[in-house]
């Protein structure tokens, strides 16, 4: 089933807590659990911090509507709590949520913890998507590009192979970085991780909502456009996957609560073997990204990972 994004707004926000609840109880078929999944060459992650579904929806996104249009997109996708930055990142990319993993608030690094992560590396940080990869795809590049100096300290940096942090309104040159690697590496199965936080500044300074914070999401968009034309460009775009996410949303000039401003957020992936247009009904979150992404590598995720990945995306 698909949606325009004009009218995904009505079944978002307008239905609150209501739609999240109708689609946690969206059943995945067995005939989606059997699908064999294409493998993945390259996947790319590009994510702006603090996007409100109707926030994405007011702003002119050519680029990430074009994702929206070719991919598989959902508008009711759950942050963990709190709706908080670095806990959902880490998230993202561990495939579990904070009581797992133990990154509980910004503030948290890998030797100042209130709540010990359930498992550890030699080096104290819960494993990560990049370690995960790298331990079980021969040859894979990692690249980690960021613009908001704590966001990296869930990680174990000794897994990522590339990475560059830049200031708030710097990211572009965070993508020129991206598009370099991403060339020099044509040839070898990749995983890329590139964050924008101006967005979520924008808000912080100016209000969720505010003219000015739906023109960062447009400003952002344009880097989205950067890099969509340039792996066309590069004959790379048709054996990449590219997921568009962000960590939470906002209401006023804050976030952290549990409001559906705050909680439900849009979350999108398209490359190939993913449907076209559609639309996730199926219960997600944040914990979601990381599983996803291996399944797209072929990888069975850890046992303390508690990620689902959502069959339905998968043709």
């Amino acid at each position: 089933m698909s949606i325009t994004r004009r009218d995904f707004v009505k079944r978002s926000l307008a239905a609150g807590a209501g739609l999240a609840a109708t689609s946690m109880l969206a059943p995945v078929t067995l005939d989606a659990k059997a699908k064999k999944i294409r493998k993945a060459k390259r996947v790319i992650i590009m994510t702006f911090d603090g996007i409100r579904v109707d926030g994405l929806a007011q702003a002119k996104t050519p680029n990430i509507d074009s994702l929206i249009a070719s991919g598989a997109t959902s508008y009711s996708t759950r942050d963990v709590m709190p709706s908080v930055t670095l806990p959902n990142y880490t998230s993202h990319l561990t495939g579990a949520g904070p009581e797992v993993h133990g990154v509980a608030d910004n503030g948290w690094k890998v030797d100042n913890y209130k709540l010990q992560a359930v498992e550890r590396d030699a080096d104290g940080y819960f494993p990560s998507v990049f370690k995960v990869l790298k331990d079980n795809v021969p040859g894979i590049k990692t690249a980690y590009y960021w613009n908001w100096l704590p966001l990296i300290n869930g990680m174990n940096q000794k897994y990522i192979d590339d990475k560059l942090s830049a200031g708030d309104e710097e990211y572009p040159i965070l993508y020129d970085r991206a598009m370099e690697y991403i060339a020099a590496n044509r040839n070898e199965k990749l995983f890329m991780f590139l964050y924008n936080v101006h967005t979520d500044h924008v808000g912080h300074t100016h209000s969720w909502m505010s003219p000015e914070y739906i023109k960062s999401i447009e400003e952002g968009d344009v880097q989205v456009g950067r890099m969509l034309d340039f792996l066309k460009r590069e004959g790379l775009y048709e054996d990449s996957h590219i997921m568009w996410i962000t960590d939470h949303g906002g209401i006023g000039k804050g976030h952290g609560g549990v409001s559906p401003e705050e909680m439900i957020v849009p979350w999108v992936i398209e490359g190939p073997g993913i449907k076209k247009g559609f639309t996730i009904e199926e219960a997600n979150n944040t914990v979601n990204t990381a599983s996803t992404v291996l399944k797209l590598f072929g990888v069975e995720q850890p046992l303390c990972w508690t990620g689902e990945v959502p069959m339905s995306i998968f043709i």
